[in-house]
């Protein structure tokens, strides 16, 4: 049975820390709806009610252009091992620009001032329903660790290679939706 809650407690930051994947979920008024996954590595809860994660440089942008149209969005965590259960965190998400003050107050207050290779902007929730449900039908999956892929991409490439490539790839969603990733710059 699924259950809803106003914020996180105790046990739901317990949970989340257990876990080493998340999904995204966004989708502007009209085209399609976009699900990503990502690292709990990126993830930093800020309280209660709110959380960020530094998103990399891929192969699209997605969720920055959904967001600039509509800031609805959604987060999913479900458990691939221990005990099932799946959790979902809805509210309104933004995008933090690299480079911004709020990004580089961020970067150093919840990221200890690391920044990973290829990063790209942040993503910031602000959600106001916690719900959780069963998991039972989440197959079981063994963690084997993080992929060193995207580091090991992202560090053969020049500030101006990376720069590159987010211009030719991340500036415009598949719908065609700008995702505002230079606007300004």
């Amino acid at each position: 049975m699924a259950k809803q809650f106003p914020e996180l407690d105790d046990a739901h930051r317990s949970y989340i820390a257990r876990q080493h994947i998340f999904f995204t979920a966004t989708a502007a008024p009209t085209g399609r709806v976009n699900v990503s996954p990502r690292s709990t590595t990126a993830l930093k809860l800020l309280g209660p009610n709110a959380l960020v994660y530094l998103d990399r440089t891929g192969s699209s942008n997605e969720t920055a252009a959904h967001l600039k149209l509509s800031d609805r969005m959604t987060i999913m965590f479900c458990a691939m091992d221990g005990p099932p259960q799946i959790m979902r965190l809805y509210g309104k998400g933004r995008i933090i620009r690299r480079g911004s003050t709020e990004y580089d107050a961020l970067l150093e207050s919840a990221f200890a001032g690391e920044e990973p290779g290829g990063a790209r902007q942040m993503v910031h929730l602000d959600f106001d329903l916690v719900q959780t449900s069963c998991g039972y039908g989440v197959p079981l999956h063994g963690y084997e660790g993080e992929r060193p892929s995207l580091d090991n991409w992202a560090a053969n490439k020049s500030a101006e290679e990376l720069e590159a490539y987010q211009r030719q790839k991340n500036q415009v969603s598949i719908d065609g939706f700008p995702t505002g990733l230079f606007e300004d710059a």
